[in-house]
Parts: structure tokens; sequence; C-alpha cells
């Protein structure tokens, strides 16, 4: 593994990272991987090789010098895709499959509920919801829905 304080990152043409060692050594398509996305996104990253072997261990993004840092969140907001439901408006049937109409961080959409095994339980608090597409979807605190959010979630739950 490689030291955090002694490697450079760059982009190759295709945009994608690049790490080089300060044994000279390039590892093209380096992907920044976080350990605990939901539950802690600010802490503990990986740069890991194109075959999934870890090269950096990084505790905090903040450690990181302000170029490598701004190269890291790209590609991470690139790849990280995970809206989070601030609102549910209605749903279709109470029965599943569903059609659930949301308000989320990124604006209004549908999603379609294949079954109840959709939904995980992240904390007590915190949901991840897959719709039929694959796209997941983030209750963050279900205590901090409205009212009429919860009385719909709860059906499914």
């Amino acid at each position: 593994m490689i030291d955090k304080a002694s490697f450079l990152l760059s982009r190759n043409a295709f945009g994608r990272l690049v790490l080089t060692g300060t044994d000279g050594l390039e590892y093209e398509g380096v992907i920044p991987v976080r350990a605990f996305p939901i539950t802690s996104p600010d802490c503990g990253f990986s740069l890991i090789d194109a075959h999934g072997h870890e090269l950096v261990w990084i505790e905090r993004l903040s450690d990181l010098p302000a170029e490598l840092r701004i190269m890291v969140e790209a590609d991470l907001a690139g790849r990280e895709f995970i809206p989070e439901i601030k609102q549910i408006r209605d749903v279709s049937s109470f029965a599943t499959p569903s059609t659930w109409y949301v308000e989320t961080d990124r604006g209004k959409t549908t999603l379609i509920l294949q079954g109840e095994e959709d939904i995980r339980r992240l904390t007590s608090a915190a949901l991840l919801i897959a719709d039929s597409h694959g796209i997941h979807f983030l209750i963050r605190d279900r205590g901090a829905l409205d009212h009429h959010s919860r009385k719909l979630l709860d059906r499914f739950l």
C-alpha cells in the first residue's frame, strides 16, 4: 500500500484518475471509494486500482492537499448517485409493485417499488430503497419526514 503523503493524482486523456507513487509506478483507472457512504460519508476513503486492490487509505478528504481533494471529490460525485427522499407525495397502490411519487433533494420523480424487500434498514432511522431500475433512494431520517410521508411509508414497513 502507498503512503497517503507520497503519491500524485492526475487525469489521463480519457479523464480517468492515474495514481503515481514516489517509486514512479503508475496505476491507471484508480477509483475512490467511501468506506461508509451513508452513515459516515466524511470518514474513510480508499483509492483502489482497476483490479479492486487498495492502494491508499485516507481517513478524511480534508487530509489531502486541495488539488488532490478536488479530483477525488469530483470522481466520487460522478460515481455516487443516491437521491435523498424528502417527501412521499403519493403511492399508486399499497400492494407491490407500486409507483411512488416522491420529492427528492434533486427534484420530483417517480420510482417503482417491486417488493417490500427492496426497502432496507440502514440504521433505526435511515432506509435505502431500490427501485425497479436499480437506482437507490435514501431516507436519511424517516422521523424527519412529514406526517403524510411517514404514514405512506409505514404501510410498506
